[in-house]
C-alpha cells in the first residue's frame, strides 16, 4: 500500500549558520562628479534641516535610485563652543548627532553619563574624538554587517581643493584577529591611516600628514577613526580627516559653495562656520574610492528526509493506478517500483508549507533506500 509520508525524528533536522560575503566597491566619481556638476550633483540629497546628506548610485528621484550612505557631523557639547559662527540652532544640531550616534554606539558609563568616541577602543582611558564626521552606510550595502579586515578608504588629502592630491588609504588593517566587543551596538574596530607613495604604503608617523594623526598603534600606524560592523558606521574625527596641511578647502576654486567667511579656508574657520554639506561636500571631492566586503548571515534548517527499503515504495499519483492496478506491474509478484520527484514539508495540522523538487526522478524499490536533504535558508 502506498505510504504517503512519515514524522521527523529529533535527530531528523539541525540548523545552521553561513556567512555570505559580498565585494562592494564605491568608486569616488560616484559621490563626485557622475550625474550633474559638483557639489549640486542630482544624485545627492540635502535637506532643509541641514543634519545629513545622503548619496545614491542614480540621481536619487528616480525610482532606480539606490541609498548609498549618509554623511553628517557631530560636535560633543565640551567643543562646540568652537562653532563660533553657527546659530544656536545649528550648533544643538551638530551636539544633538554626536549624542544620538554616541548613545548608540557608545552608550553610557556606570555613572550615566555618555561615553565619548575613543581613539584606541579603550572607553576607560586615553585620547577622545570630540568632533567627528560620520560615514552611514546604508544597509542595502552593509548587510548584516561589515566583514573584519576588508574596509578600505582612499582620500586625496592636501593640494588644492579643485585637484586634491597626497593619497592617504584609511583602514582597518588586521581587525579580523584585533576587534572591540565593548559597544552596544555590536564589534567595532579601529581604522588606521597609511600614505601611498608609488606602491608603497607608508606609516602615517613617518610622512608628511604626522601632525595630523600623531597617535600610533601597537602596529606602528597611526589611529585615524573607528569603524562600527554591525551598524555599518564609519567615524572621523575631523581634526585628522579635513585639516590635512592646513588645506581645508581652498574656497577660491569652487564658487559659491564655501562661505567667503572662511577667508583662507583654514579648519578652524570650517568648525566655526561650516555647515553639515559643506563638510559633506568636502568629503565627497575628496574620497577617492571606498571597497569592503558585507556579510549576508544566512540561517538555515537542514531536513533529512528518510525513506527506507520498505517505505514510499507506491506512488500517489493517480496516473499510477488503471483500472484499480498498479501500471508498472506486470503481475502481482513483481517489486513495486516508485519514482521520487517531490518532498513535501507538511505541519502537525497537515498544511503543506514547503515544496522540494528533485533535479531529476529517483527510482525507488524494496531494495533501495534514500536519504534526501532538504535545506530551508532564511
Amino acid at each position: 500500500m502506498a505510504q504517503f509520508g512519515k514524522k521527523f525524528q529529533p535527530n531528523d533536522k539541525t540548523t545552521v549558520t553561513t556567512n555570505l560575503h559580498e565585494a562592494i566597491p564605491l568608486t569616488g566619481t560616484l559621490a563626485s562628479g557622475s550625474y550633474g556638476t559638483f557639489p549640486a550633483d542630482t544624485n545627492v540629497r540635502t535637506y532643509t534641516h541641514g543634519m545629513f546628506q545622503s548619496v545614491f548610485d542614480y540621481p536619487f528621484l528616480s525610482s532606480s535610485a539606490n541609498h548609498i550612505y549618509d554623511l553628517s557631523v557631530g560636535f560633543h557639547t565640551s567643543t562646540i563652543a568652537l562653532a563660533t559662527e553657527l546659530a544656536d540652532s545649528a550648533r544643538r544640531k551638530r551636539i544633538n548627532i554626536y549624542n544620538s550616534m554616541a548613545q548608540v554606539l557608545n552608550g553610557f558609563d556606570q555613572n550615566g553619563t555618555l561615553r565619548k568616541f575613543d581613539e584606541n577602543g579603550d572607553i576607560t582611558e586615553g585620547d577622545k574624538y570630540d568632533n567627528v564626521f560620520f560615514v552611514n552606510f546604508s544597509r542595502l550595502l552593509s548587510k548584516d554587517e561589515i566583514q573584519k579586515g576588508t574596509f578600505a578608504m582612499k582620500m586625496k588629502m592636501s593640494g588644492a581643493f579643485a585637484a586634491p592630491a597626497g593619497e592617504l588609504t584609511f583602514g582597518d588593517f588586521g581587525a579580523a584577529s584585533d576587534y572591540r566587543i565593548n559597544s552596544p551596538a555590536g564589534e567595532y574596530a579601529v581604522l588606521y591611516v597609511t600614505e601611498q607613495t608609488g606602491t608603497t604604503l607608508t606609516a602615517a608617523p613617518n610622512s608628511p600628514f604626522n601632525t595630523q594623526f600623531a597617535s600610533v598603534g601597537s602596529n606602528g600606524l597611526s589611529f585615524a577613526g573607528l569603524l562600527f560592523y554591525q551598524a555599518g558606521v564609519v567615524v572621523l574625527p575631523i581634526t585628522g580627516t579635513f585639516g590635512i596641511n592646513s588645506a581645508f578647502p581652498d574656497t577660491s576654486d569652487v564658487v559659491g559653495e564655501y562661505s567667503a567667511s572662511f577667508g583662507t579656508g583654514s579648519l578652524a574657520d570650517m568648525i566655526a562656520s561650516g555647515t553639515n554639506d559643506e563638510f559633506a561636500n568636502n568629503f565627497r571631492k575628496r574620497v577617492e574610492n571606498i571597497s569592503f566586503n558585507n556579510t549576508t548571515e544566512l540561517q538555515s534548517s537542514i531536513y533529512f528526509c528518510r525513506a527506507g527499503h520498505n517505505e514510499f515504495n507506491y506512488s500517489g499519483n493517480p496516473s499510477y493506478l488503471s483500472s484499480s492496478k498498479i501500471v508498472v506491474k506486470d503481475e502481482s509478484t513483481d517489486t513495486p517500483i516508485s519514482y521520487i520527484t517531490t518532498v513535501g514539508l507538511y505541519s502537525e495540522e497537515n498544511e503543506l508549507l514547503a515544496v522540494a523538487k528533485l533535479s531529476e526522478p529517483l527510482r525507488k524499490t524494496p531494495e533501495t533506500e534514500y536519504v534526501l536533504r532538504v535545506r530551508l535558508d532564511y
